[in-house]
């Protein structure tokens, strides 16, 4: 799923490490369990990379009460310990925050940016013309050789640096399975290596990193770096407990209202004492516009 259109162009606001610094000892005081895990992608550098030793990061709490805000921020609702949020929104003070970055695909409204500086980085079928995730209308980044892994790493690189001096405590990569869109283009290995490449860059800055769907990579999972899931419609496709098992419980998962069989009170009874499930409106709403949907277990 896509966040909010953006500029490709965005930085993030600097902040002072001493603050940065401050929130983080406050939440391993208070809302977290305090956990931190050293990790990261194994094997050798891609040409071009630099492997960088994984630094401990603040791993989130397992079952902390979770709001998914990548539409846009908004104030948490009473309770929630955690939140994500797109890469251009600032963090929610006082919570364990997860910063969204598109690393897989284009963001709606970039486009023109990716052909004018990067064209050669959108993948493309046999014909020339650009693969698109018809439900989204993003356009496919080509993770294909390690050449363009190097060149879309220091692109997507830079935004998750922008999320550590945002003050995000991790970080979640969408679209890690745009292999099963490409067209035969891309397979698994391709987005398992950038993927890599990504754990290492998000742990050498602080962050924790999250698997975003797909648990044909879940065996992979600590090959790569993965630290914890943010998973889409688990239970709708009864792959909740697979995450679970995988991450010791440290999931936070979305499910959409009206899709599906699996009726969200069924979802809680279920996985509801394991891992964050929370209910939300398809298209991400903040609070208070029409269509705004958000429950928790």
């Amino acid at each position: 799923m896509a966040g909010r259109a953006h500029s490709p162009f965005f930085r993030h606001r600097r902040v002072v490490a001493a603050v940065a610094t401050g929130l983080v000892s406050a939440l391993g005081a208070g809302v977290l369990a305090g956990c931190s895990v050293g990790g990261g992608a194994s094997g050798e550098a891609e040409p071009g990379q630099r492997r960088t030793k994984a630094a401990d990061v603040l791993l989130p709490t397992a079952g902390m009460r979770f709001d998914y805000q990548i539409g846009e921020g908004y104030e948490p609702p009473d309770g929630v310990r955690a939140v994500s949020r797109d890469r251009e929104d600032e963090p929610a003070p006082g919570l364990y925050n997860v910063c969204y970055v598109n690393a897989f695909q284009t963001q709606p409204g970039s486009l023109e940016w990716w052909q004018d500086t990067h064209p050669g980085l959108l993948l493309r079928d046999g014909d020339g013309e650009l693969i698109i995730d018809e439900g989204w209308d993003e356009v496919l980044l080509d993770t294909s050789t390690a050449a363009r892994r190097a060149q879309l790493a220091e692109i997507v690189g830079d935004w998750i640096d922008g999320c550590a001096e945002s003050g995000f405590q991790a970080v979640e990569p969408d679209n890690l399975d745009s292999f099963e869109r490409s067209k035969g283009k891309l397979t698994k290995e391709h987005n398992a290596a950038f993927a890599g490449t990504l754990a290492s860059r998000a742990h050498s800055d602080g962050l924790a990193i999250g698997q975003k769907n797909t648990t044909d990579l879940l065996d992979r999972h600590a090959e790569i770096g993965f630290d914890f899931a943010v998973t889409e419609e688990c239970a709708q496709f009864d792959e909740c407990d697979a995450y679970a098992d995988t991450y010791a419980d440290r999931v936070f998962a979305i499910e959409y209202e009206g899709e599906g069989e699996v009726g969200f009170d069924e979802s809680c009874s279920t996985w509801g004492d394991r891992i964050s499930l929370v209910l939300r409106d398809l298209d991400v709403l903040p609070a208070g516009e029409k269509g705004h949907v958000f429950r928790t277990c």
